[in-house]
């Protein structure tokens, strides 16, 4: 467990740039729903094909992954290769659901990581806060990227689906610890994730906002996809508004496109929510 800003010497690599000449960056959140629930036709075993296609579909350079199990980590990075990956469980002896964030090996060299929890003491492994029913946690990295010579930050979380005052309290404590490790005022910081509160005038999204986030759904050139990210194995409306799983940034970084992806094979979806994918520019 890594409860401090640790780093990593890196090899820097050449600079190289996108073929239209504009670096970018492909960054994707999905709630994959944990491995062992009881889902019936549902189930992971069954799904998780699709679920690794959509995936190597839309190859994202960094992807946050929410109610991940070490198994089903491990099923990912060998279906996905060009990935590496970190992740630790919530729970005070590192099992059950991670906040596992997978990003590309031949791109990026890993500068920082952290894992915090969701509570009045976020060092305390398996710390639970406020009002929250159980356990919650988030994954910070700091990333060398070899094409453009730059550094990220990532942090990927999941709030809690019951405790309002923990999701608002959440958003303070992410912000806390950036701070205690702050990046350049112009580097990339990107909050991915599955918020349990819907963007726009929800608690934590407006606490995220005017900590100096902004919503890649909502600045993008484009979007494309349902504005809802929850389905629950089910066709949604496509009409309906409830985005629960967000991609927020601040910093020297351009979103172009942000998509809902609403993918389906024979009626089966790869998951319980929809992923997120944002294309960003790097000025």
């Amino acid at each position: 467990m890594m409860r401090s800003c640790l780093f990593f010497l890196v090899l820097l690599g050449c600079r190289t740039l996108a073929a239209d000449d504009q670096p970018a960056l492909r960054v994707m959140t999905f709630n994959i729903r944990y491995g062992t629930a009881p889902d019936g036709e549902n189930h992971w075993l069954k799904r998780r094909e699709l679920l690794a296609d959509t995936i190597r579909q839309y190859q994202p350079d960094i992807l946050g992954l929410q109610e991940c199990l070490e198994s089903q980590g491990e099923y990912l990075q060998e279906k996905l290769p060009e990935y590496a990956w970190h992740g630790l469980g919530r729970n005070r002896d590192g099992s059950s659901e991670m906040t596992a964030v997978f990003y590309r090996k031949d791109r990026f060299a890993l500068l920082q990581l952290e894992n915090f929890w969701l509570s009045e003491t976020p060092d305390e492994p398996g710390s639970m806060g406020w009002d929250a029913r159980i356990t919650r946690m988030a994954t910070r990295v700091r990333l060398y990227d070899r094409q453009t010579g730059r550094r990220f930050t990532l942090v990927n979380t999941h709030f809690d689906h019951v405790g309002e005052q923990a999701r608002e309290q959440s958003v303070s404590v992410v912000v806390r610890k950036l701070s205690q490790c702050p990046p350049p005022s112009d580097e990339p910081v990107l909050l991915i994730g599955d918020f349990n509160a819907a963007a726009g005038q929800s608690a934590p999204y407006t606490a995220a906002i005017s900590a100096g986030f902004q919503d890649a759904w909502v600045q993008a050139a484009e979007r494309k996809g349902p504005s809802i990210t929850f389905n629950g194995f089910k066709p949604v409306d496509p009409g309906a508004d409830n985005r629960i799983d967000w991609i927020l940034y601040r910093g020297n970084i351009e979103p172009l496109v942000c998509e809902t992806v609403d993918r389906s094979e024979n009626g089966r979806f790869p998951s319980d929510h929809f992923p997120i994918f944002a294309l960003f520019r790097l000025p």
